[in-house]
């Protein structure tokens, strides 16, 4: 019996909370297409990322060098056909500030025979900009 796509998104952010980055690149299709918020600085910078490898370079790890304690925390989803949608925050510290972070986020996710095909962050692009210094109010 597979997975439903609910299933296999609740999954993969499960995996990420227990920080078992290989199940949750193993959730993905091999031609993955990941896309960063407008103006996320610097992950954007890579936009698109094409395949779990771009995805762990590009963002993952990058995630690490750029904070302390990231994780992402699910409120709620909406699953229709081939989509999942996860609406939720981020929670973590911003090391180049040490300012905390916290903004709502809404993920895009499309699948198809059970792999995440394509992903579609929507973030407070300045509030994250903001928390690591990489914009500041004047």
């Amino acid at each position: 019996m597979s997975q439903s796509n609910l299933d296999v998104v609740q999954g993969l952010y499960a995996a990420f909370a227990r920080g078992d980055i290989g199940a949750v690149l193993a959730a993905f299709a091999p031609d993955i297409v990941w896309n960063e918020a407008e103006h996320n600085l610097p992950l954007a910078d890579g936009n698109p990322y094409i395949g779990p490898q771009a995805v762990l370079e590009g963002v993952f790890m990058r995630l690490g060098e750029d904070f302390d304690g990231f994780s992402v925390v699910p409120e709620r989803y909406v699953a229709e056909g081939d989509r999942v949608v996860m609406c939720g925050r981020y929670s973590a510290t911003a090391r180049a500030t040490g300012l905390p972070v916290n903004p709502q986020v809404v993920h895009v996710w499309t699948l198809r025979e059970g792999k995440a095909t394509a992903f579609q962050q929507h973030v407070d692009t300045l509030g994250m900009a903001l928390a690591t210094g990489r914009a500041a109010l004047r």
